[in-house]
């Protein structure tokens, strides 16, 4: 059996660096790591010629392509059994492809395996703040994720889910381990824009034979100002929309985090792939004014966004829309939302956006972070809180 690491990087840099750090640092022989370099005009071919080991594969486009086709430029490249996504400001903590073959023996090889890790915040992802810090976990799965299989049912759930706009599994491809087999279940490509990852993961969640979760934390998922969020959070976000190769116009779009606005499209594309499996699912509007309407919040609190805007973007909602947002006295996450920005209203915008964010003071990059995490003893149990 053989895993393929898939990088795909624009302009990485450092970051890229100490992402290439983490995997080929590994022990582990029965792997490649396929670097897609996207015409990256910074220090990435120095770094990659600086690295001799026969894992590794480079390929290289002399002309900036979408973020889509470079991902899939990476994974026609592979040829591993199973396919691991990784960003080049992410990273893997030591033993991740030990661990992984014990949990694929385990389950008889499923199509999919998810798990868990850290966040590493990096202190260039906020303007103005100075440290880098970390969340553990990465994410807050719900109590009905236990280690096992998830059923069918449970995985169409979270897809009916997505359609009103809550998500239960992260969208991220760096936790989810994909068969190859599993990629074959899928007609035409895996990714596809907006964002690529968000498609794919939809598409095998109802796809999939079988598919095992873990707790574990077994990666970090680096935000950086390579990650879109950075350009949401900053201001930048038509900056971030060149830099995918996205277009989310749509009719009934509101201004706010493209996240939200391309998860409408997203949503939309998968209904009209897959409209046997979806039919009588539709995209639930209140559910994108609510997430909407807190991205205001959030871009205020980070400095993008001044009283004036959301003044008038709160005058751009519709009488349906407000009526939408009032029904959120009856959702439980749009409390715990509230609680949240209650207690959070004169922390620091890292803290805000970022919940339970930690500051590290003596660690100065992510290659630093997943070394000194994976060193402590509390994690020789590695589970969510």
């Amino acid at each position: 059996m053989r895993y393929s690491v898939l990088l795909p990087t624009r302009n990485g840099g450092d970051f890229l660096e100490n992402c290439i750090a983490t995997i080929l640092g590994q022990p582990y022989e029965s792997m490649e790591l396929i670097v897609s370099d996207n015409a990256n005009t910074d220090n990435t071919q120095d770094v990659l010629a600086s690295i001799s080991d026969p894992r590794l594969k480079v390929i290289r486009i002399e002309e900036p392509v979408s973020v889509t086709e470079n991902w899939s430029r990476a994974l026609n490249a592979s040829s591993g059994d199973y396919i691991l996504m990784m960003g080049d400001d992410d990273c893997l903590l030591p033993g991740y492809f030990e661990r992984m073959d014990q949990i694929l023996e385990k389950y008889d090889y499923p199509d999919c395996v998810t798990c868990n890790g850290y966040s590493y915040i990096d202190a260039g992802s906020l303007k103005g703040n100075p440290e880098n810090y970390y969340r553990d976990p990465f994410y807050h799965f719900s109590p009905e994720f236990t280690e096992g299989r998830l059923s069918s049912e449970m995985r169409f759930g979270i897809v009916k889910d997505m359609f009103r706009f809550k998500v239960r599994i992260p969208l991220n491809m760096q936790p989810h381990l994909i068969s190859r087999r599993a990629k074959g279940y899928i007609e035409g490509e895996l990714f596809r824009p907006p964002f690529p990852d968000h498609f794919a993961l939809n598409a095998l969640l109802m796809h999939a034979k079988n598919w095992v979760f873990t707790p574990e934390k077994l990666i970090v998922v680096g935000i950086s100002p390579k990650s879109f969020g950075h350009f949401v959070f900053n201001n930048k976000q038509e900056e971030g929309k060149a830099y995918l190769g996205i277009n989310s116009k749509f009719e009934g779009q509101l201004p706010g985090t493209e996240l939200n606005s391309c998860m409408y499209i997203w949503l939309n594309l998968l209904k009209s792939n897959y409209q046997k499996k979806l039919e009588g699912v539709e995209i639930n509007r209140p559910g994108y004014v609510r997430r909407q309407v807190y991205s205001w919040y959030l871009q205020y609190k980070a400095g993008a966004a001044k009283p004036r805007d959301l003044l008038k973007w709160f005058g751009m909602l519709s009488p349906v829309d407000w009526c939408g947002l009032l029904s959120s006295v009856f959702d439980k996450k749009s409390w715990e939302k509230l609680v949240s920005m209650l207690q959070n209203r004169g922390g620091n915008a890292v803290k805000t956006i970022w919940s339970e964010a930690i500051p590290l003071k003596e660690i100065t990059n992510i290659k630093e972070f997943a070394n000194w995490i994976s060193d402590r003893p509390a994690i020789g149990n590695q589970t969510t809180k």
